[in-house]
Order: structure tokens, then C-alpha cells, then sequence
């Protein structure tokens, strides 16, 4: 390659790996990596083996981010050069622009080698390999997380309470509830006569310690008692069992991938031939086939749009590299894409137009754009195109930040936080927070589109719902990724200033590094409050419509709210109630069991068994009917009653009591989230996650102005090098956020931290780093 052509690949290639970085970390972090998480924390997987499994995740968001990269490192690199002078000395030289068109072309064509090879090869290859060995890991763990005043039914035929779990090694269950609800006609007779019910066994104490290879845990007793009750009630059975049990664990769900996502291409390509052309197979696998193909291609059309566009850019620098990289790639590459996917899907055009249309349309106008580059701009189409951006950019860039130095100018204020510097600086930091953030969520919502790709098509959902559904999954986007926006937006606002000589011509003046960072402290503190009112009006609304939304694409039920089908549910007294069936319109219990424990000695005082159990609001009780009770002193009977009709005035749990509305975090605020967690744990349900995600409510918002704590000094450190650099700290320190939030939040769900550690920990930590870094700025 001769001089100017190595020149100019060295000048894309930084800009395009940090593109294509900044856009596949952004995607994984939307779903893959939190899966990850859940399951390196929920099992004792080796650091080799959790990287393995990180890597895996890669490949699949490569033939999305590449393409990405490829046009954002050519628009700032090309744009750089022009905005400097070096196309227009090119030209000076008796040299053509176009000069710069080979090196380019050779970029795109190594960018869409390594796409394709992710594409056609690594992403089936990862697809496999991933669900082979979350499988193996699952298989080798005693996946069963008992949780203290939890009713757990991850064990075959059997339900487990306990009151309190002192960790171990081996740990140390105290007042433990065991129900055995093996069928009747399964368990044996005693005494000729045959048992029914669920058989009781209650321990003040157990040692358990874990079986991993056979899936088990080994149970030592103390103090405990069984019950077990005959047909009818005519029968009762106690004994204190052998100190030695046996508690097997139910095996993990095996997890599948997406046929057609993780089948080598070779085969994919012999299904294609053998498959019904109109089939719905057939259909899906061309699909699969074409786009596997069609998206590396993207590379080299994108650079061939983009080009021109970088080269005739005068000014605007890598902002409106990224701001144009983002409307020609997802906004009119990837769109059409998916609209004429979907279209193809119902059957309106083949497959081969919907798959190779966009790529053909770009080649067309980027082969059109190259051919008139040194044509007039007032005379060519790309002129025009270069106007339109550019008064763009001056509406939504140059003109604020005039107008905010104008009102500044005007005032002839001197007050602290009104002075021009001020206006100067927040207008600055206010453009590339919003470019950032549009970024975040534009890339988010691509990915989450082709994740959905098959089952839009499988279940035939029309493109109208699922553009309702991106919208109202954006204010969820726009909360998850603000505090790094913020972040991006002030290293990338003072990279700037000090690379331009700027923040040394304000210390010229008097004005300190630290005072020049405080109108941006401030207007994070305002976001982070903004932040929280946002998630306390709006994002709880708009994601229980998006989930509504999401279940209809991926073709599940509608969701029920109100769930009956939690048979043991923990009483308002010491008491543990278990029902066959609840009839939710009667208010009615089928199968009503009550077992009243001593809170003292945790051992069982009086059992109630009826046939049915009905409420009576008259009464504000329970009236069982065809039941027996009795009175029980360890397991000797003391008293037994048998009745057709009995009320007993302590059971005074109302029937919305035992029906608990399922909900997600997300759908609510944490006031509704607050009286749901009380609600459920009252009864035995596992709200520990409710309650790491009850003060991430609180510690989430937080982050925005943490993020501008530790990115105003990272902002000035990094300046001599540029906004590239300030990009690339961004990510570095974003990733590090990231890493440490996700890993206490899963520490915190499976209850190895209290939750509000697990949630105010990362917040601690960057904060401390913050003020630290503020305190030691010159």
C-alpha cells in the first residue's frame, strides 16, 4: 500500500474498533450478559469456564456491531481529514478525492471477512456450545437454593420450609416444615390402614449438607416429629423419624437454543434445498441462510455510503460521525431491512428481495455518491444531502449552544452558576449526552428486534405491534442507560475542551478545573432526581405493556395476575395453611389443611382437616365443613373433634390473602413494590430479589451523578488525547460499573448479601472512587 493509502487505513481503523467495541458492549448488555451472571453466581463455575462462557455471547452481536463500526470509523476518519484540510490538499496536489476510495474498500472488505466468519461459522458454533455447557453446569449443581421463610417445591413430591438458614459449610436450617405429598394410593399402610394427605415432618434443627453427585441433600434431624393422618381422619399416625433423611432435588431445566440459530451452515444450506419452498420451514431456513450471508455484505455497502459522506464533511468532527453512522445504519439500513423481512415472512416478496434489497440500494448509491464526489456541491446529490445534514447539525448543535451564550451574554449576570462558561459548558454536555443516549437506545432496540425475528414470524405478529412494542420499550432503555450517557457525555465534553486548549485558556483566566465541572455536577444531580421520577410515573406503565406486548410476540398465554396455585401459604399467626384447589369466585378452599405450630419450641400443637373451608364475611372466618380437628402435645394426641360444620375464630385470614398478584419489579414503583414484598413475605414467598430490586430503586438513579463524579476528572486526565480517548475510558469505566452492579445484584439474590448491600455497594464504591478523584484534581 503506498503512503497515503496506509495513511488512511491507520486513520479508520482506530475509530472503527472503538465503534464496533462501544456497539457490541452496548447490545450484551441488554440481555445476554445478565443471564451470564445469574448463572456463573448460582453455580460454583471455574474463572476459566465463566470467560468461556462470555466469549460465547460475542459472536451472535458481531454481524450487527460490525457493520456499525466499519461506517463510524470511516465517517471519523475521513471526516477528520477533510475537517483539517488534508482532502482539500489531496485535491491541491492534482490528486482526486477518490484516491482515498481503495484503502477503504480494502477496510470494509476485512471487516465483512470477520463478520462473515462470525456470522456464518462462530455464531452457530457459540449457539451450541453455549447450551451444552449452561446444561453441563446445571447438571453438575444441587440447583435447589433453599431460602430462609420460603415454601420451596423444587423437590420431587416434596415442599420445605424453613425459618432460618445459618450458611456453612455445612449450613444450618432451624425450624424446618417437610410435606410429603406423595400420592395415597404411592405411600404405604400402617396398621392396615391406608394414609392420605400430605405426611408432616417438623425439626427445630437440621444439618444439610449438599449431595452434588447425585443431586441431593443429606438431612440430619433434631428434635422432630412426623404425622401422618388415615382416610377420613379415622386415623392418626406420629413418630419421631430416623435422625438420617434423604432430600432429592429436582433436575434442572434443560436449556434449548433456537434450532435453525445454532445449525452449522452447511446443513442450514442442504434444508434449504431439501425443505418446501413455501413451507414454513423452508421459508424460516431460507430466512436464516440469507440474512447469515446478506448482513457481512453490509460492511462494504455502508462504506460505500459513507465515503463520500466523510469526505465532504466540513465540520462537526466525530459527534456527527456517530450521529450520521447511526441514521444510515439503523435508520434506514436496518429498518429496511426488518420491514422487508417481515414482509417476506407474510409471504408478500421472496425472500432473496427482502434479504439483498438494502444491501443492493446502498451499492447503487454509494457507487452514484463516489462517481460525482468532485462535482460542484450545489450541482450534485450528494451536495444536497451534505446540506440537509449540515443544517441539521445546526439546529440541533450550533444554534443552542449560541442561544444559551446569548441569554448568558444578556443577563449580564454575575451570579455563580449563570455566567457564559457555564451555558458554554452545559451546552456542550447536553449534546453529546443526548447523542449518546439516542445511541444506546437505537442499538438496544435493534438488538431486541432480532431477538424477536423467528417468533415475529412463527406467531405472524404485524409489524405495527412490534414498532408499539420498541416504543414502549424505549423509556425502559432510556432508564437503563442514562447514567452511562452521562458518563460518555462528560468525558467526551472535557476530552474535548482540553485537547482544544480551552480549559487552559479558563485557567488563564482564574477559573479552576473544578469550578468548570460543577454546572455538570449539578445537572446530574438534577437528571439522577429526574431519573427516579421517571421510573416512579412512567417506565412502570410502559413496561407492563411492553412485557404484554413481548408475550404475545413470543406466542405465551396472556399473563395471569391473580395466582392461586400456591398451595402452602405462611398465616398471619404461627400457623401453615395447604389446600387442594381455591376457588377464587366462591372463595371457597377444596382439601383445607391447617397446621398450628408453637412458635416456642417450633413443634406441632393442633391440626385442621376439611373437605371444604368457606369464607364468611359476616363472620370474618373460615367455616369448615366434614372435618376433624385435634390437639397435639409432640406426637401425642391430646384431644380429637369430629364436625360436619365448625368455624375456628383465630383463622381470620381474608381469601385475597392466599391470592397473590404476580408482578415484575419493573412494573412497579417502589411504593406498589414496598406493599407487594410485605405482602408476599408475610406468607412464605421468596422476595429476597423483590428486595435487592426495592433499593436499586433508589440506588439506580444515583449513578447519574456518580457517573459524573468519576468522569469529570477522568475527562480532563484523558483530554490531551481527544474525544476517542474519553470514548474509550468511558467504556472501560462503564464496563467496570457495569461488572460490580450485576455481580452484587446476583449475590444479593441468591441471599449471600442482606439486599441493601447488594444494591447500595456499587453505588459506595464509585462514589468513593468519585470524590477521591475530585479531591485530588490540581
Amino acid at each position: 500500500m503506498k503512503i497515503l493509502s496506509r495513511y488512511v487505513f491507520r486513520e479508520i481503523t482506530s475509530s472503527a474498533l472503538l465503534g464496533i467495541f462501544l456497539a457490541t458492549f452496548v447490545v450484551f448488555l441488554q440481555s445476554p450478559a445478565k443471564k451470564l451472571l445469574e448463572i456463573l453466581v448460582r453455580t460454583s463455575a471455574t474463572p476459566q469456564l465463566g470467560m468461556k462462557l462470555f466469549l460465547l455471547a460475542i459472536p451472535p452481536l458481531l454481524p450487527l456491531t460490525v457493520p456499525f463500526g466499519v461506517l463510524v470509523g470511516i465517517l471519523i476518519g475521513l471526516g477528520r481529514m477533510a475537517s483539517d484540510g488534508e482532502i482539500t490538499a489531496i485535491r491541491a496536489g492534482g490528486a482526486s478525492s477518490r484516491l482515498v476510495t481503495p484503502p477503504v474498500v480494502v477496510f470494509c472488505l476485512l471487516a465483512g471477512s470477520v463478520a462473515a466468519m462470525a456470522s456464518l461459522w462462530l455464531t452457530p458454533y457459540s449457539v451450541r456450545t453455549n447450551v451444552r455447557v449452561i446444561n453441563r453446569m446445571a447438571a453438575e449443581q444441587v440447583t435447589a437454593q433453599v431460602l430462609p421463610r420460603v415454601f420451596s417445591e423444587d423437590f420431587p413430591k416434596k415442599v420445605l420450609y424453613v425459618g432460618d438458614v445459618k450458611p456453612g459449610p455445612p449450613d444450618v436450617w432451624r425450624n424446618v416444615f417437610m410435606a410429603d405429598t406423595t400420592p395415597a394410593e404411592e405411600r404405604p399402610m400402617i396398621d392396615g390402614k391406608q394414609m392420605e394427605g400430605p405426611k408432616i415432618t417438623i425439626a427445630q434443627q437440621a444439618i444439610a449438607v449438599p449431595d452434588v453427585k447425585h443431586n441431593r441433600i443429606q438431612l440430619r434431624l433434631r428434635n422432630s416429629s412426623a404425622h401422618e393422618i388415615a382416610q377420613n381422619g379415622e386415623g392418626y399416625h406420629s413418630q419421631s423419624p430416623t435422625s438420617d433423611q434423604v432430600l432429592d432435588v429436582s433436575p434442572p431445566p434443560e436449556v434449548t437454543g433456537k434450532r435453525l440459530s445454532g445449525m452449522p451452515t452447511p446443513e442450514l444450506y442442504r434444508l434449504v434445498k431439501k425443505a418446501a419452498r413455501k413451507s414454513d420451514e423452508g421459508l424460516e431456513a431460507r430466512l436464516e441462510l440469507h440474512t447469515r450471508i446478506a448482513l457481512p455484505f453490509a460492511c462494504l455497502m455502508l462504506g460505500l455510503v459513507g465515503i463520500p459522506l466523510g469526505v465532504q464533511s466540513r465540520k462537526g468532527g466525530k459527534s456527527s460521525g456517530y450521529v450520521t453512522a447511526i441514521f444510515l445504519s439503523f435508520f434506514c439500513y436496518y429498518l429496511s431491512f426488518i420491514t422487508l423481512t417481515g414482509m417476506a415472512r407474510r409471504g408478500a416478496i421472496s425472500v432473496e428481495l427482502a434479504t439483498w434489497l438494502p444491501n443492493a440500494v446502498f451499492f447503487v448509491a454509494g457507487v452514484i455518491f463516489i462517481a460525482r464526489l468532485e462535482r460542484p456541491g450545489d450541482r450534485d446529490i450528494l451536495g444536497t444531502v451534505r446540506v440537509l445534514l449540515s443544517a441539521v447539525w445546526h439546529k440541533i448543535y450550533v444554534r443552542p449552544a449560541q442561544a444559551a451564550r446569548e441569554v448568558s451574554s444578556s443577563t449580564g449576570s454575575r451570579i455563580m452558576m449563570f455566567q457564559i462558561l457555564d451555558a458554554y459548558v452545559l451546552s456542550q454536555f447536553l449534546f453529546y449526552f443526548v447523542v449518546w443516549l439516542a445511541s444506546f437506545v437505537a442499538l438496544a432496540q435493534t438488538y431486541f428486534f432480532f431477538e424477536l425475528f423467528g417468533d415475529i414470524f412463527q406467531h405472524k405478529i404485524p409489524l405495527t405491534k412490534v414498532f408499539t412494542y420498541l416504543f414502549f420499550l424505549t423509556p425502559k432503555l432510556i432508564y437503563d442507560t442514562l447514567p452511562i450517557s452521562v458518563l460518555v457525555g462528560v468525558l467526551v465534553t472535557f476530552a474535548v475542551l482540553t485537547k482544544n486548549n480551552e480549559v487552559t485558556a479558563f485557567k488563564a483566566c482564574g477559573v479552576s478545573v473544578r469550578r468548570l465541572g460543577l454546572p455538570v455536577i449539578i445537572l446530574s444531580v438534577l437528571l439522577s432526581v429526574g431519573l427516579f421520577a421517571f421510573d416512579h410515573y412512567y417506565v412502570p406503565a410502559a413496561n407492563l405493556k411492553q412485557d404484554a406486548l413481548r408475550n404475545e410476540i413470543k406466542g405465551r398465554p396472556v399473563q395471569t395476575y391473580l395466582r392461586p396455585d400456591r398451595k402452602w401459604i405462611y398465616g398471619s399467626g404461627s400457623r401453615i395453611y395447604y389446600y387442594k384447589i381455591f376457588d377464587t369466585t366462591e372463595n371457597v378452599m377444596v382439601g383445607a389443611s391447617v397446621y398450628e405450630i408453637d412458635p416456642v419450641t417450633f413443634t406441632l400443637r393442633k391440626a385442621i382437616s376439611a373437605e371444604r373451608a368457606r369464607w364468611q364475611p359476616s363472620l370474618r372466618t373460615w367455616i369448615f365443613e366434614n372435618g376433624w380437628s385435634r390437639d397435639l402435645r409432640g406426637t401425642k394426641e391430646t384431644g380429637f373433634t369430629n364436625f360436619q360444620v365448625k368455624t375456628f375464630p383465630e383463622l381470620d385470614e381474608p381469601p385475597n390473602y392466599f391470592i397473590k398478584e404476580v408482578k415484575q419489579d419493573k412494573q412497579m414503583n417502589y411504593i406498589e413494590l414496598q406493599s407487594y414484598i410485605r405482602d408476599l413475605k408475610q406468607s412464605g414467598f421468596d422476595t429476597v430479589p423483590l428486595q435487592v430490586q426495592l433499593h436499586k430503586k433508589f440506588s439506580m438513579p444515583m449513578f447519574a451523578l456518580i457517573m459524573a463524579m468519576i468522569s469529570v476528572p477522568f475527562g480532563f486526565l484523558v483530554g490531551r488525547r481527544g474525544a476517542m480517548a474519553g470514548i474509550g475510558v468511558s467504556i472501560a469505566v462503564a464496563m467496570a460499573y457495569w461488572g460490580v452492579d450485576k455481580f452484587f445484584e446476583q449475590l444479593g439474590n441468591v441471599n449471600h448479601l442482606p439486599p441493601a448491600v447488594a444494591a447500595w455497594a456499587p453505588d459506595a464504591l464509585f462514589a468513593l472512587a468519585g470524590t477521591y478523584l475530585l479531591l485530588r484534581m490540581r
